[in-house]
């Protein structure tokens, strides 16, 4: 960069490269993602997968790129004059000083309204519960009649025969030739449906078709299609469009198919495994009859075994008898035994317990227990007797007539035993006690 000074002011000049880094800068800066919408001109598809065009109005254009990336995941097939809606950043190429839009995403501009009125009739139909799996019929596992509404031409149709034919040929296959796209198609799919469903000739029913923008699968977004798809008596199947295709007729369907040569592998049984679960069953069937024949020559074998010859029975239980015979003989002497030693038990245990034994047991117990009472009685009488001696002696040591006998006198009045001169006074009648009796006597004096 050169500096150029001037003598009002000094500027700074940019190089070209300076200039268009800068403009990049503020273009992706305030222009980040855009939405746009516009007519393709001179489109170019070369062989990188790389699609490459212009976006015009009536007024102006501006270049555009859509990596292969990213234009895999559009579902129609633009072509120079068609109307589009861009997802797309702002870019500006420095070397050429070029300005274009690096595409992200692409639909049809009329897509737009489609979508919306797409969103609000499945939002409608799924508050009222046609979506809800309780009102799912399950399919048959093996369906005899299969109806297949469609167009007649096309590789869809040809893909679900082909499907059948491989898998099942003996499902019975009924095409109803249907339009699947433009203004009467909703209303031709209707009326086949209703005529495949009302005849109760059919198992299931298919409605398909390939793969489409929406606009091309709008026919199957019919709200009176779907109410008829509900109210149903067959298990139907929907097979529309490509496996990231959704249409209203998929939500309310009984089940719905990725693609429709997947609806016709879920109506068909797959022929090579119904083989091989055939042979196995022809195998296990083989081993249970290997099984029940052994077990039957088993059993013969244990009953020809058992047979025997009518005399050979005979001395069989002879034999038999023989030994019962003698086991009850050897019983009835061990009975015998028995009985003996026990009579002989019994006749000692009643000698030992005879009444005259046990009578003179208890007489001599009886003497013994006398003299036992006499000695008891006699022992007890003379310790009573030295005992008593002993009471005496005491007593006679404390008794006042042994007192008396040795000169003592006891004076009394009133029965009262006078101890002191202040008991009596003079004129008193007092008793004097002495060893061998009273004295009466009168007080005339007495003495301190």
């Amino acid at each position: 960069m050169k500096n150029f000074t001037t003598s009002a002011s000094q500027e700074t000049a940019f190089t070209v490269s300076q200039l268009n880094r800068q403009i990049q800068q503020l273009l992706e800066a305030s222009l980040p993602w855009i939405l746009v919408e516009g007519e393709i001109s001179n489109l170019a598809k070369p062989g990188s997968g790389h699609w490459y065009f212009s976006l015009k109005d009536d007024k102006a254009q501006i270049r555009c790129a859509m990596f292969k990336g990213k234009n895999a995941a559009v579902r129609f097939k633009p072509k120079d004059g068609d109307m589009v809606r861009l997802r797309a950043r702002v870019t500006f190429y420095g070397p050429r000083g070029d300005c274009q839009l690096s595409v992200e995403s692409m639909e049809s501009a009329g897509e737009g309204a489609l979508q919306k009125a797409f969103e609000r009739l499945k939002n409608n139909l799924q508050a009222e519960g046609l979506f809800a799996s309780e009102h799912k019929k399950p399919l048959p596992t093996k369906p005899e009649r299969v109806a297949i509404i469609t167009s007649p031409i096309g590789a869809a149709v040809r893909d679900m025969v082909i499907a059948f034919r491989r898998r099942f040929p003996l499902t019975e296959l009924t095409i109803l030739p249907s339009l699947v796209q433009g203004q009467d198609a909703a209303k031709n799919i209707l009326r086949q449906l209703q005529r495949a469903d009302g005849s109760g000739h059919f198992d299931a029913i298919i409605l398909g078709r390939g793969g489409g923008s929406l606009e091309d699968l709008w026919s199957f977004n019919d709200e009176t299609l779907a109410r008829a798809i509900f109210a149903a008596q067959t298990p139907i199947v929907s097979a529309v469009g490509h496996e990231t295709d959704f249409t209203i007729a998929d939500f309310v369907a009984d089940v719905r198919a990725a693609t429709p040569t997947a609806a016709a592998e879920l109506l068909s049984p797959d022929r090579n495994q119904l083989i091989r679960q055939i042979e196995q069953q022809e195998k296990q069937l083989v081993r249970r009859m290997s099984r029940i024949l052994e077990q039957s020559q088993q059993q013969l074998d244990f009953m020809t075994k058992r047979i025997r010859h009518p005399k050979e029975r005979i001395e069989q239980q002879q034999n038999q008898l023989e030994q019962l015979k003698r086991r009850l003989q050897q019983s009835m002497q061990r009975k015998i035994l028995e009985q003996q030693t026990q009579t002989t038990n019994l006749a000692h245990r009643l000698e030992r317990n005879s009444p005259t034994r046990r009578i003179d047991q208890d007489r001599q117990k009886l003497k013994d227990i006398d003299a036992r009472l006499a000695r008891a009685l006699s022992n007890t009488l003379t310790n009573k007797q030295t005992a008593f001696a002993r009471i005496v002696d005491k007593l006679n040591l404390v008794s006042p007539l042994n007192t008396l006998a040795r000169g003592y006198a006891i004076a009394s009045k009133d029965k009262q035993v006078i101890r002191s001169v202040k008991d009596v006074k003079n004129g008193d009648a007092v008793s004097v006690r002495v060893q061998d009796g009273v004295i009466s006597c009168d007080v005339t004096s007495s003495q301190s």
